[in-house]
Formats: structure tokens, C-alpha cells, sequence
């Protein structure tokens, strides 16, 4: 069983307080995906859980065990690294056996762990080459084969993917999320990219300066944003947010924007909230789409749109235009507007809209 508990985690470098008292759980063989933007203190995290890196305070269990003062080879954790830490010297099978060797495993168990590990991400006609006739993704195929070959309790990964070019990336995004399928081994994986936390998550762990913003399935993080923060770092094209303030009547509630009333869905469960309050409309553009019936449907917003920007993407189109003064970016289908400038009715989705507080900035 490979759970890890930590609580309250600090982490200090000095003055500066990197890791601020952090709670988390993750379940055995959970995939779970710690990410944020540069210093919000996810690498931190990831190596203090590996042992490269001694805590400041609090405690971190790794299947019931706690193991704060656990060397990193006693913890049984394999790391994967961005810059893939390959002998040059050594062969692509001694590159995945060598920390087999190194405990003095014998060679032939070494050689049917090495052969295992080669099939599975299939490299196996790579094992007789050396590290400079790899290309990126072969290379990292080979530092992945290696932490595979210990067995360990726990993958670690710290941003295996920054290095790699686009394409290279989708392939081994792909290669990731297949191997946690065969192995059902605990993985937690650091990166900065929310495409790739999206893409291979269980669970997501959103973290800003050093504290955990928000955590669940990826769908709930991104249906259901705790902030203005998550809600615009998860998404591609990003969320737009309009000002407004919250008109509420007989039960009624809407968004008032300086030029438009935004009917809400009734029953949507507004809690401790004030008539005239202000607030962020938060609209994906999934949710803000060309109007294809003759009148809205049930919890729709339609809207008379003047296309300002036009961003092709093959089969789609993201189209920018001005509703109260502020921009908003519609998933539109490529045939729906050829050109800056037409005119186009357009539907917004309130039933799918968040709303937030304007001064916390916090969902509501």
C-alpha cells in the first residue's frame, strides 16, 4: 500500500516560506497532479516527499509510516527528472539497470526487470544504444524505464516534459497515462502546464504561494473554480470575467452589466449574498456559443455580438467581442463567421457561468 499523508508541511528556505502548512491525502495508486505557476512551491513539495529536501515542520506518511527522517533511497520512491540525468557512457539498458546494479541485484533478475520495462514503453530496440543517438522522447522514455525498474511504492515526477517540443509532448503525455493504467502505482507528477494536469490527472492539486488553492477531479476544478485564480490558470482559451453587480427579486437573481441583465437560473443556490453586490461573471468559451435556435433555450443569454477578433484553429474558431465594455472569447464552429467585423447572435450558457465575489475573488 503506497498512501501519502502529509500535515501540516512547512518548508522555509530562511526568510522565505515556500511550502505553507499543507494538508493532503493521496490514495494508493491515485494519479494525482500537483500544479501552478513558477514558485507556488509544487517542486518543493515533490522533493520533500522524495527526501531530497528536510521539512521545517510537520509530518509526511508514506503508506502509514511516518518518514520525515527516512533517507531518500529508504523511502522507496522512484523520481523522474526534467533533464533526465542519463550516463553518456553507459548503454540504453545500463542507463535503466544501473540502480539495480548499484544494490547488487543480481544480473540476471536486472537484465528480466530491464527487458520488462524496455516492452513496456517500447524501447527495446533502443537497449543497445547510447544516450546521444536518443532523440527527447526516447531519452525520457529511458529515465522513466529506469525508475520502473525498482518497483518503488511511488513515481515521482518533477516537470518530465518542459524540455520536450509540442508533439513530443502529447506522445509522452500518452505514454504517462498508459503506463499508471497497467501499473495502478501511485504516480504524483509536478508541472506547471494545466493541459497536462487536465490530461492525466485523478485528482489535481492547484497550488499558489506556496498553499494549496484548490483540489479535486479535474472536471470539478474546472466546472466548478473556488476562484478567479483557478478558474482563469485551468482552461485554454482562458475564462473571461465581466463586472457586475447581483440583482435579486422575489427569488429572482441576475447579473447586472452596464449594459445587459443576465438572468440566473432559479434554484442555483446563491448563499450570503446582498442584492447590489459586486461581482466577476466568469464565462468559458465552451459556454458562450453561435445561437442555432430561433429562441434561447431555458437559462440562455442571447446576445447580439460585433466579432472584433477571429483566432482559426482548424475545425473551430475562437471569437472575441464586447459585451458592457469588456471582452469575451465564443467557441464557434469555423463556418459560423468568416471575418472581423459581421455580426453574429451568440448564446451564453448561464446555467454554466461562474460568479465571484469581486473582492475576495472567491466563488459564490
Amino acid at each position: 500500500m503506497a498512501e501519502v499523508k502529509i500535515t501540516g508541511l512547512h518548508k522555509r528556505y530562511g526568510a522565505f516560506h515556500a511550502v505553507r502548512g499543507i494538508d493532503l491525502d493521496i490514495r494508493d495508486g491515485q494519479f494525482t497532479v500537483l500544479v501552478g505557476p513558477s514558485g507556488c512551491g509544487k517542486s518543493t513539495l515533490l522533493r520533500t516527499i522524495a527526501g531530497l529536501e528536510e521539512i521545517s515542520e510537520g509530518t509526511i506518511e508514506i503508506g502509514g509510516e511516518v518518514v520525515n527522517d527516512f533517507r531518500p533511497r529508504d523511502r522507496d520512491v522512484a523520481m523522474v527528472f526534467q533533464d533526465y540525468a542519463l550516463y553518456p557512457h553507459m548503454s540504453v539498458a545500463k542507463n535503466i539497470g544501473f540502480g539495480l546494479k548499484a544494490r547488487k541485484m543480481p544480473k540476471p533478475e536486472v537484465e528480466v526487470r530491464v527487458a520488462e520495462a524496455a516492452r513496456m514503453l517500447g524501447i527495446t530496440p533502443l537497449l543497445g544504444r547510447f544516450p546521444r543517438q536518443l532523440s527527447g522522447g526516447q531519452r525520457q522514455r529511458v529515465a522513466i524505464g529506469r525508475a520502473i525498474v525498482r518497483n518503488p511504492r511511488i513515481f515521482l515526477f518533477d516537470e518530465p516534459l518542459s524540455n520536450l517540443d509540442a508533439q513530443l509532448r502529447d506522445e509522452m503525455r500518452g505514454e504517462i497515462k498508459r503506463l499508471h493504467q497497467d501499473i495502478a502505482t501511485t504516480m504524483i507528477y509536478v508541472t506547471h502546464d494545466q493541459i497536462e494536469a487536465m490530461t492525466l490527472a485523478d485528482r489535481i492539486v492547484l497550488m499558489r504561494d506556496g498553499l494549496i488553492e484548490q483540489q479535486g477531479a479535474p472536471l470539478e476544478l474546472f466546472e466548478h473554480p473556488a476562484s478567479t485564480f483557478v478558474a482563469g490558470f485551468l482552461g485554454s482559451p482562458r475564462m473571461s470575467f465581466l463586472p457586475g453587480t447581483l440583482a435579486l427579486d422575489a427569488g429572482a437573481a441576475a447579473i447586472r452589466l452596464a449594459d445587459a441583465l443576465l438572468p440566473l437560473a432559479r434554484g442555483r443556490g446563491l448563499k450570503g449574498v446582498a442584492d447590489g453586490q459586486q461581482v466577476l461573471l466568469g464565462l468559458r468559451p465552451e459556454h458562450v456559443t453561435r445561437a442555432h435556435t430561433a429562441t434561447p433555450e431555458q437559462g440562455t443569454f442571447r446576445y447580439e455580438a460585433t466579432i472584433d477578433l477571429l483566432q482559426p484553429t482548424g475545425s473551430r474558431s475562437y471569437a472575441t467581442f464586447r459585451l458592457a465594455g469588456a471582452p469575451v472569447m465564443a467557441e464557434l464552429q469555423a463556418h459560423d463567421v468568416s471575418r472581423p467585423g459581421e455580426k453574429l447572435a451568440i448564446d451564453i450558457n448561464m446555467n454554466r457561468a461562474s460568479i465571484f465575489d469581486a473582492t475576495t475573488e472567491r466563488a459564490i
